[in-house]
């Protein structure tokens, strides 16, 4: 597990070196800019990643035994929904800074060793698990970002391979919130890059499919975007489906996020 560990983490420092660098460039015109999620400025955006690395750092430094101060989640919400759009342009910097310091102190004993109570889960999960988590939002989010000032953009390469991989294991249950399988009429095996998605009573990301019931063609960080809603034009340019549904039918199983 520890190589998963691993890739996770190199993917999550360089999801944030690329933030970063665009984020210090930004004026506070472009910082009020529609983001590529729906209803949310780009500043928007950067608060909400602020604000998750600022909640979610407290409980990895738990797990690794630091002593941490409890703060109400919605106090701190409603701070960085408070906040004006510099600031929450800086506070993500700093905040997932701090997170990403924490993360990457973490031995390689502890890549394999620790859990960590996230509080809103039914028990604690492996550190692989949390951090999947957490680069499943900034990846998505990350490139909501991007998207305002380039629409070609797509959700980072590796980024995308490493959430493939953990969607067969470790965060395959997020598929359980993310997705309405009820959606289709009948059951679908679609084969992805890297990986099949089985829709039928449940949602699965398997390791591959034998007989394949339709063909997702487009490179993986697509597949990544259609599982979180951001499959849509005209930001589908050069994905296909064929087979036994199609691309419109998938987009109602997964509503986006």
């Amino acid at each position: 597990m520890t190589p998963l560990v691993d890739r996770t983490i190199t993917a999550l420092r360089s999801e944030h070196d690329t933030l970063a660098a665009l984020v210090r460039g930004l004026t506070d015109d472009q910082l009020a800019a529609p983001s590529g999620a729906e209803e949310w400025t780009v500043a928007q955006a950067l608060s909400h990643l602020g604000s998750g690395a600022e909640i979610g750092r407290a409980p990895l430094a738990r797990a690794a035994g630091e002593t941490v101060a409890a703060e109400d989640n919605q106090t701190i919400w409603a701070r960085w929904d408070g906040s004006a759009p510099r600031a929450q342009a800086e506070g993500f910097l700093e905040h997932n800074g701090r997170w990403l310091e924490t993360v990457e102190a973490f031995t390689p004993e502890q890549h394999s060793s620790l859990t960590v109570d996230l509080g809103f889960l039914p028990e604690p999960v492996p550190l692989v698990t949390a951090l999947g988590m957490r680069l499943s939002e900034v990846a998505n989010h990350s490139w909501d970002v991007r998207v305002a000032f380039d629409s070609e953009a797509g959700v980072d390469a590796d980024s995308a391979a490493v959430l493939v991989d953990l969607l067969t294991g470790p965060i395959g249950f997020m598929l359980g919130f993310l997705a309405k399988p009820a959606e289709l009429a009948n059951p679908v095996s679609l084969a992805v890059p890297g990986a099949g998605l089985v829709i039928d009573d449940a949602v699965t990301v398997v390791d591959h499919l034998e007989a394949p019931s339709a063909t997702f063609t487009g490179p993986a960080e697509a597949f990544v975007r259609l599982l979180s809603g951001r499959l849509k034009a005209p930001y589908d340019k050069g994905v296909t489906v064929e087979g036994g549904v199609t691309l419109d039918e998938l987009r109602r199983v997964f509503p986006g996020f």
